[in-house]
């Protein structure tokens, strides 16, 4: 019989683990405890290799193609959507990405539906050559996936338009975006041995999909049970969204505490949350599942990481008070919450004024200008950003130093020397056949199962990193970046160093940190004076290959799916920044935007590269305003410490269930964007990853992640909808009269929304 990797996930198996196995596990563990009778067996599950054997299916069929017509059509389709999508949602009021769930869910419908009307007999057999299979839905979603985010350079040519007034040519800009993103496949696409391939790097994140390829294939009543629950919940979110998007927006945040004091800026920064920037959104309610959703969705995330996001989230509001009344760094003199540069009497800080014609910091200028602030809770996300990042290395080497010990057995001279001898430069001869021993007993399960198909070899992703160097280094100099050669090749190498070591941490735990801060800082002493330059220190992403693992998806099919999601990604959000940037342009440089558009991610971008590339010494460096900004990197190391010491010697207080790199990652969450959804996320959180998964194990495992897919999925299609149609990303936008719980664009004011009581009385 096979084991679900959890007592509680009983997808996989016949027989629905009772409540007495979860008891028998959670008092193992101490932590979560079920109540019932015992009267079943235990069920334990030992490591990552358990799970990955037991939770999802290892077995393949080779006779599944996934070359098919349908699924290059279902993919470029979901491409272009994902891609328009992922560029809206970057100018949001808060961080929103496109669920993968959603993606796969869609493809499956659009797949079913191809199958079921379109002739197998007749001149268009060959556009049905039979049933929809897992490996064209894996397909399909890839290449969705890779489109399915804003290409990290148009946040570099979103910041020259809006602050530079610099708009490079439409061919230089998307040649950046392919180079950019290409990068990042070239980089990971040579670490498939150290972050795919092992059985330890288990990519938690990937399994509630790979879970529903199983469900959605395995035919019988019970699949179609779940997608009936997930057309019934796709329709009725379809059907809300309307409202706290465009017709009741006062259902994206409603406050109490606001509504019966609506004039104060103190009850507004600490319960307000509904408008961007307004405020902590203590205790606020928000029926937006946009928002609840927006940058992870609540229910598909272990509990294990919730509890040290929500000690993260408590912190964060009890630091962000303090520093603020306390008058640290002058923070009553700017708005509590924002990510911008001001003037020490808290006016915005025009940094063109102490920029040369070469876009570099003249000390002249600078002098008669000053040096600009930050806002004291934008200075605090600063500090526990680099808090949490440098935390990370010590944490993962306390507590998971096997792990990364059989994750680096890579780094041996022997091993090393034998890659390069087996290195070859003629990459279009290479078959592609792996010499590995298919008996070895440490070989990962789907690992073995993937070596009956020819790989897409190293060389062909070091010939996509080679071309996208070059590509790179000519546009950095046709675009005016200011960035010397040799800056370009250390960003990328450090970029590489912290994907190699953040990347393993996302591979064994789950739990991913953006290292663009990291890399900003080091750019920023690499080369002072020089901000357009230090907008091109991005980082780097390693894709989602292992769903082409699990999925058992051919390799050279996955790569290719990667490929052509990139090209079209990458061309859409080109359009898309320029359409929004266009019409749209004033509200994205307001502090506050509105709760439809937002410009805070530029925004953060410009004031780092101004902070980090323009004045990092004058800023960070020691002895000045902001030093423990980057000291944060040094106590970081030690943070976990304590934990792992306690631990040792009183095992009961189980302080390994706490993850000190998201405690102190998350200390700074709050710090921009429309913050009402918290109590909502992890009210919806805690009911499915506690609630349900202690007391209704069955419940969940057919039906938690589902209902994720289709929450997502009927919020992003009507978001998407509304966007265009009412909301100004085609250009124009119209609005509702004014009516109870409706707001106009105009009207935004912060202090909790004052103006909605007045409708009410």
């Amino acid at each position: 019989m096979a084991y679900p990797a959890d007592p509680l996930d009983a997808s996989k198996t016949d027989k629905v683990p009772s409540v007495s196995d979860e008891k028998s596990y959670y008092e193992k563990n101490d932590v979560e405890t079920a109540i019932g009778e015992v009267d079943s067996e235990e069920i334990i599950l030992h490591d990552e290799r358990d799970i990955a054997t037991h939770v999802i299916s290892v077995s393949d069929d080779p006779s599944l193609n996934p070359w098919t017509f349908r699924a290059f059509f279902i993919g470029i389709g979901l491409s272009a959507f994902g891609g328009v999508l992922a560029q809206i949602y970057y100018f949001k009021p808060q961080t929103v990405l496109v669920s993968l769930m959603f993606l796969a869910v869609v493809s499956y419908i659009l797949g079913i539906f191809m199958e079921t009307f379109i002739p197998q007999r007749g001149p268009l057999k060959w556009l049905n050559p039979g049933p929809y299979n897992k490996k064209e839905n894996a397909f399909a979603v890839i290449m969705a996936s890779a489109a399915a985010n804003s290409a990290l350079a148009t946040e570099v040519l979103a910041v020259q338009r809006l602050y530079y007034n610099i708009t490079p040519s439409a061919g230089a800009s998307i040649f950046l975006l392919f180079s950019s993103q290409f990068l990042g496949y070239g980089i990971g696409g040579m670490m498939r041995s150290i972050l795919l391939y092992p059985s330890k790097m288990l990519y938690p994140t990937v399994l509630p999909l790979i879970s529903m390829f199983d469900a959605l294939y395995e035919g019988g009543q019970a699949a179609k049970r779940k997608l009936r629950m997930f057309y019934m919940v796709f329709c009725a979110i379809f059907v809300w969204e309307i409202f706290p998007e465009w017709i009741f927006p006062l259902l994206t945040g409603f406050s109490i505490f606001c509504l019966a004091n609506p004039n104060s800026a103190a009850f507004s920064r600490v319960f307000g949350g509904s408008n961007g920037n307004e405020g902590l959104g203590l205790l606020s309610i928000c029926f937006d599942w946009q928002y609840i959703s927006g940058g992870v969705n609540p229910m598909a995330i272990p509990l294990k990481a919730q509890v040290s996001n929500f000690i993260g989230y408590i912190l964060c509001m009890v630091v962000f008070v303090g520093v603020y009344y306390n008058n640290i760094w002058k923070a009553e003199n700017f708005p509590f919450l924002s990510q911008l540069l001001y003037y020490e009497n808290g006016t915005q800080y025009n940094q063109t004024l102490i920029l040369n014609s070469n876009f570099e910091v003249d000390p002249t200028l600078l002098a008669e200008q000053g040096l600009p602030y930050y806002s004291s809770t934008w200075v605090i996300n600063l500090l526990v950003t680099n808090l949490g990042l440098a935390a990370t290395f010590t944490h993962l080497l306390l507590w998971n130093f096997d792990d990364l010990r059989s994750a680096w057995r890579w780094a041996t001279p022997e091993r090393l020397k034998k890659s390069w001898q087996n290195f070859n430069w003629k990459f279009w001869q290479n078959d592609g056949m792996r010499e590995v021993d298919a008996n070895e007993d440490e070989l990962d399960p789907h690992y073995r199962e993937m070596l009956k198909y020819p790989d897409a070899p190293n060389s062909w992703y070091f010939v996509t990193f080679l071309i996208s160097v070059v590509v790179a280094l000519v546009v950095i100099y046709e675009t005016k970046s200011t960035l010397p050669w040799w800056g370009f090749l250390i960003a990328v190498l450090l970029a590489t160093v912290s994907i190699l070591f953040f990347g393993a941490l996302y591979a064994i735990t789950g739990l991913g940190f953006i290292i663009q801060p990291f890399v900003q800082m080091i750019g920023g002493f690499l080369h002072p004076g020089m901000p357009m330059a230090n907008m091109y220190f991005a980082q780097l992403l390693l894709r989602d290959l292992k769903i082409a693992q699990y999925a058992k998806l051919p390799p050279r099919a996955a790569f290719t799916a990667q490929v052509l999601g990139t090209l079209i990604g990458a061309v859409l959000n080109f359009i898309m920044m320029n359409s929004i940037i266009d019409n749209e342009r004033e509200i994205l440089l307001s502090i506050q935007g509105t709760n439809i558009w937002s410009g805070q991610q530029p925004q953060q971008y410009n004031s780092q590269a101004i902070a980090w590339g323009g004045l990092g010494h004058q800023l960070f460096s020691a002895g000045q305003r902001y030093q423990w900004v980057p000291w944060a990197y040094v106590l970081g190391l030690f943070v976990p410490i304590p934990f792992w010491v306690a631990h040792r010697f009183w095992p009961k207080l189980h302080l390994d269930y706490l993850y000190t790199p998201v405690i102190a990652y998350f200390i700074g969450w709050l710090c921009v964007g429309i913050n009402s959804s918290i109590l909502s996320y992890f009210t919806v959180a805690f009911v499915s990853q506690w609630w349900l998964r202690t007391r209704y194990p069955g419940w969940f495992a057919k039906y938690n992640y589902i209902i994720g897919a289709a929450l997502d999925g009927g919020t992003q299609v009507m978001v998407f909808i509304l966007s265009f149609a009412v909301q100004g990303a085609g250009g124009t936008s119209s609005s509702l009269p004014k009516l109870v719980g409706s707001r106009s664009e105009r009207e935004l004011r912060p202090l909790c929304n004052p103006r909605v009581v007045t409708y009410f009385i």
